[in-house]
């Protein structure tokens, strides 16, 4: 008994609309890729800044605080050397001529340390105070770093999760045949590269998606 011609069946994998979705899934993982490398780094620069900011404020603040440490010290001598100066002048003046030359002398050094305390007292003061000024200015730049990396995290996070659902969609379609999948996927893509290319630049601002 002969063989009878064997038949050839169709494969799935020979349809072109199915190849066509196969080759498209892999556009939309290398578009995937590109989108999670943008977030991994927007994520490190995020917690860089983050340490920065600590940091800057605390040194700040740690200068300002040995500053008017040192304030306080000048004071406190200021204050001394001023008593020190309204003893010897009172007594002066009580007996001008049985006052001793090395008391006048004091009371002129005197005089002149607590003046000079008051001015290196002012001089700290000043210091300190633009001490914080620039450590406000410092913190507040990083802070606006900090809130930029922030706006593109965001786009980053939506763009990952239309991607993502992009080829679950056209992976069903694979399964289904169904085209109107494979039209949603495409319409997630085009969505997720937008917000892959926003990520990175920053070029269009959507309040919703910058966590306002």
């Amino acid at each position: 008994m002969g063989h009878g011609a064997e038949v050839e069946m169709p494969h799935e994998e020979h349809d072109p609309f199915i190849r066509m979705v196969a080759f498209s899934v892999a556009i939309f993982a290398v578009i995937l890729a590109f989108t999670s490398f943008g977030g991994h780094n927007v994520s490190k620069e995020m917690m860089l800044l983050k340490a920065d900011e600590t940091l800057e404020s605390n040194k700040s603040r740690q200068e300002e605080f040995n500053i008017w440490t040192q304030f306080q010290s000048k004071s406190t001598r200021e204050s001394l050397y001023r008593n020190e100066k309204i003893q010897l002048a009172a007594e002066k003046e009580f007996a001008p001529a049985a006052f001793p030359a090395f008391k006048d002398k004091l009371l002129t050094q005197y005089t002149g340390e607590e003046q000079r305390m008051k001015i290196e007292k002012d001089n700290l003061a000043t210091k300190a105070k633009q001490i914080k000024e620039d450590g406000e200015t410092n913190v507040k730049e990083i802070q606006d770093k900090l809130h930029k990396y922030q706006q593109k995290d965001h786009y980053f996070d939506f763009a990952e999760v239309a991607l993502q659902l992009a080829i679950v969609l056209a992976s069903v379609t694979m399964l289904s045949k169904k085209r109107w999948a494979f039209i949603m996927s495409l319409a997630l893509v085009a969505v997720g590269l937008l917000f892959t290319l926003n990520g990175y630049t920053l070029a269009i601002h959507i309040g919703f998606m910058e966590g306002h």
